[in-house]
């Protein structure tokens, strides 16, 4: 389900955070540790992530002051986050000890310009772009010269936008270190701005740049799988998930993204299979929105009802969080509740942050047509292929008005 998945480029590549509850009490509470799914475990990577976060724990618990392992503590829950799904238990625990750190240090500026910036990543994750930016422009102030930041910064320009600014600092990101993160970066860039072919170039670059097994770039092959969903090449993308899970096993976006092939291929009941498969892998929405949308395309209206109850209480918890939402709001009242009304109010108080984003301008128009308001469609297409995008909703709508 496109318009809900996780898009943050930045969460696409290593910027995923966790919590942490702190005392000042001689008995620090940390944040836990969360048992993964057996299935997630990937061999000796549990086994060393639980050491990790023992030892991070202990020299905390020795020293209160010991910022840099707090970083290294916030880092590991960012990976957990992304791992496991368990984002509203990681994400504020990271964002918690980086404000510790900041709070607290005053003389290692590498250490705070690393707390900034994941700090940022924290605040992209939440979908807080325009504090993101900020928090990016402090770190930039510290250090111009490293490739992390330049992510972060870019993210939060695409993220509002700014397409323009993004374009040069993603330029800055690949002189100074040409990898899997500037790579993706690039592809993003191309494809927004209409090079569907140079942007599945750049993310094969990305691919290539990362270690085979390892998450991120298992992360990077799935984003370019869903590019080539995206534009109707399902046999290609099935090649690329599959291998995926040889090694990565049980990996759950690849598990969902064939699920969600074989449902365009007409193949239902394995696409239920695959679905159920990767909810019980990690409790992530995008997957509920697509098994809600194949019970309402099937009229299975009982299973249907009670699964939109549980999409909206799982948004509640995100925004709980300190998620931003209106987004997946706005597309799950769009297209489970055909509530166009409610829909595009939460897309334009996501309009009110980022006007000139295609993305939310593109769900705005889809949102008009289905209110069969053309004059609105009309406008927010406009403003959706203000980059030459060939996003494949930006030819259905231009069919309706």
């Amino acid at each position: 389900m496109k318009g809900i998945k996780i898009t943050l480029m930045c969460m696409f590549f290593g910027l995923a955070m966790s919590i942490m509850s702190c005392s000042q009490e001689k008995d620090m509470s940390l944040a836990k540790l969360l048992p993964r799914n057996e299935k997630i475990m990937n061999g000796k990577e549990w086994d060393f992530v639980q050491n990790y976060y023992q030892e991070m724990v202990l020299k905390i618990k020795k020293n209160l002051n010991d910022n840099e392992s707090k970083l290294k503590l916030a880092q590991l829950f960012i990976q957990e986050a992304r791992v496991t799904g368990e984002h509203g238990h990681y994400y504020n625990a990271a964002l918690d000890l980086t404000e510790q750190i900041l709070s607290n240090e005053v003389k290692n500026k590498d250490l705070i310009f690393n707390a900034l910036v994941t700090k940022a990543g924290v605040q992209l994750s939440h979908h807080a772009f325009a504090d993101a930016l900020v928090t990016g422009q402090k770190a930039m102030a510290i250090n111009p010269y490293n490739a992390q930041l330049y992510g972060v910064l870019v993210d939060a320009h695409v993220e509002l936008g700014q397409y323009k600014e993004a374009v040069a600092l993603a330029d800055k990101m690949m002189s100074i270190r040409p990898d899997l993160r500037s790579y993706s970066r690039v592809s993003y860039l191309r494809e927004i701005h209409g090079d569907v072919e140079g942007a599945k170039e750049a993310m094969m670059m990305a691919v290539n740049a990362g270690y085979p097994g390892y998450e991120e770039t298992a992360w990077a092959m799935h984003t370019y799988g869903d590019m080539l969903i995206r534009y109707n090449e399902l046999d290609k993308a099935k090649v690329v998930y599959e291998a995926i899970l040889k090694e990565r096993p049980d990996y759950p976006f690849a598990v969902a993204a064939l699920a969600e092939i074989a449902i365009k291929k007409g193949d239902v009941v394995n696409g239920e299979k695959l679905l159920k498969q990767a909810i019980g892998i990690i409790p992530e929405v995008s997957y509920y929105v697509t098994l809600a949308e194949l019970y309402k395309d099937k009229g299975r209206t009982a299973e249907l009802a009670t699964l939109k109850q549980e999409i909206l209480a799982m948004l509640k918890d995100d925004e709980a969080s300190g998620h931003n939402m209106d987004l997946e709001y706005a597309y799950v009242y769009q297209h489970l509740f055909d509530d166009a009304k409610t829909a595009a109010q939460y897309a334009q108080k996501e309009l009110a942050k980022r006007p000139n984003n295609i993305d939310v301008n593109r769900s705005l128009a889809l949102i008009a047509i289905q209110a069969n308001d053309k004059d609105n469609a009309k406008k927010y297409y406009s403003a959706a292929t203000m980059t030459n995008s060939k996003h494949p909703d930006l030819e259905l709508i231009k069919s309706k008005i």
